[in-house]
């Protein structure tokens, strides 16, 4: 993975009078904190209102990042928005399955909730909200699930997210009001780098399982990685940047060619597809609030903080722009948004890795794409035909998909070590970076009372207690 190019100069100039005193008392006017921002100001995007000053893309598409700002013609817009829908479209519909959810009711709230975070937000971080994994552990401890068909204790469940959304949109509050300071100074980059590492090394081993069940799915699963590859390094312009999507379709052609007409490996089943109506609503589920339950399911908040620090770093590291002032609203909207969602029975959501790593990749980074792409998944949540269609795409090219994209995550969290400069020649960071790393690939997991951390819980706990313990430095 390439470093991103800064962005362009007509843009994303750094503005000397932005760092004048009057502007930053436009930030501390707006519930932003000035003195936790790193990057030089740019006046189109703090400009002291709640979303930014909007500006059409002017640059080259084989050259210049799309700042988050900025925004590209309709077309390239819906193109690129059907991407980012694809790039979640696995997990989103995999977390659900595990804990006995409905994965179209997922779909849906995860494009609901997408569209809440960009209001929330201002336009000012993007990101997707799909399906937590980090829920899975916890919801399945709490209802008993078996791990097949519908949970018959899921709305016990449901009460236990909506709590722990509570609590995550209070921290949210509370960051918006007393800056991200303690936040950062409880996790710098030397363990938000970590940790977002160990987010896209964790989930190798259930990729490659996933598609190592026979050797017709491994080569399909080869022939996807190299076609999305291919597409990433050997194209200009536009295809590049809809690598995914366009990977994903050559990969779905050579499948079918494969097994529906030369006979090789299981063919696709179409026959979903023509017994599905073209719209309805999914079921609603209410949820119930038991206080075992919500003891068990709501620490799962701090993981999600945890995360989605480490996310909001690489979109920093990334993008360029000044996103850490606007943490707190990222929060809070996250927050608030898995309690709307698991308020009708869908999962509780998180910032995507996944739709980070498309970033990193395409360096489209404007927000507006990420309202298509939450448009998108409402339609496809409303359609039981479509979400056939979707569906019917072999888990052999998922799992290609899934290698390349977890791939470029972990690749992000070393990302945000070399932007910030660790220096790996300090036992500390060494140690920290180690330990955390293995932790989470391992999926080594501790438990506090009945609470399962996971492999990427312990791995973050580790992360900041051995980040407490061997950097206490002066500010």
């Amino acid at each position: 993975m390439t470093t991103p190019e800064p962005h362009s100069s007509k843009s994303h100039s750094p503005n000397p009078e932005a760092n004048t005193p009057a502007a930053h008392n436009a930030l501390e006017a707006a519930g932003i904190d000035a003195a936790a921002v790193s990057y030089p100001p740019n006046p189109d995007f703090d400009n002291g209102r709640w979303f930014p000053t909007w500006r059409p893309y002017s640059g080259n598409l084989d050259r210049d990042p799309v700042g988050i700002n900025e925004y590209v013609p309709p077309a390239k817009s819906v193109l690129l928005g059907v991407q980012h829908t694809f790039a979640m479209f696995g997990s989103t519909v995999l977390a659900p399955l595990l804990m006995g959810f409905d994965p179209n009711l997922a779909i849906l709230m995860s494009g609901i909730c997408t569209v809440m975070f960009f209001i929330i937000t201002g336009g000012r971080m993007p990101s997707y909200l799909g399906s937590s994994f980090a829920f899975i552990g916890p919801v399945i401890a709490v209802t008993a699930y078996a791990g097949a068909g519908f949970n018959d204790n899921l709305n016990v469940a449901l009460g236990g997210i909506m709590a722990c959304g509570i609590i995550y949109a209070l921290v949210g509050l509370l960051v918006m009001k007393t800056g991200t300071g303690w936040i950062e100074r409880l996790m710098p980059p030397i363990v938000t780098g970590a940790i977002v590492m160990i987010i896209g090394l964790n989930l190798a081993p259930v990729t490659i399982q996933g598609v190592s069940a026979n050797q017709f799915d491994a080569w399909m699963a080869t022939l996807t990685v190299l076609l999305i590859s291919g597409v990433a390094v050997f194209t200009r312009g536009m295809l590049r940047r809809l690598l995914l999507l366009v990977g994903l379709i050559l990969s779905y052609i050579a499948y079918f060619v494969m097994t529906n007409v030369l006979g090789y490996g299981v063919p696709i089943d179409f026959s979903n597809v023509s017994a599905a109506s073209w719209f309805g609503l999914p079921s609603i589920h209410t949820p119930h609030f038991e206080m075992s339950a919500i003891i068990l399911i709501a620490p799962v908040a701090f993981i999600l903080i945890a995360e989605n620090l480490g996310h909001f770093k690489a979109v920093e590291g990334m993008t360029k722009s000044r996103v850490t002032p606007y943490m707190g609203r990222a929060f809070f909207a996250d927050g608030l948004a898995t309690t709307f969602s698991a308020g009708f029975g869908g999962t509780g959501v998180t910032t995507y890795a996944e739709n980070i790593g498309v970033m990193a990749v395409t360096k489209v980074y404007s927000t507006t794409i990420f309202v298509i792409a939450g448009l998108v998944a409402i339609l496809l949540g409303l359609s039981p035909k479509f979400g056939a269609i979707i569906q019917t795409i072999p888990s052999a090219l998922l799992g290609g998909a899934s290698i390349v994209v977890f791939g470029l995550i972990a690749i992000a969290g070393a990302k945000i070590w070399i932007d910030s400069h660790i220096d790996f020649s300090k036992n500390s960071n060494l140690i920290i970076a180690a330990v955390t790393v293995i932790m989470g690939t391992g999926n080594f997991s501790l438990h506090l009372g009945g609470f399962d951390l996971g492999g990427i819980g312990t791995a973050t706990l580790a992360a900041i207690v051995l980040n407490a313990l061997f950097n206490r430095q002066k500010d």
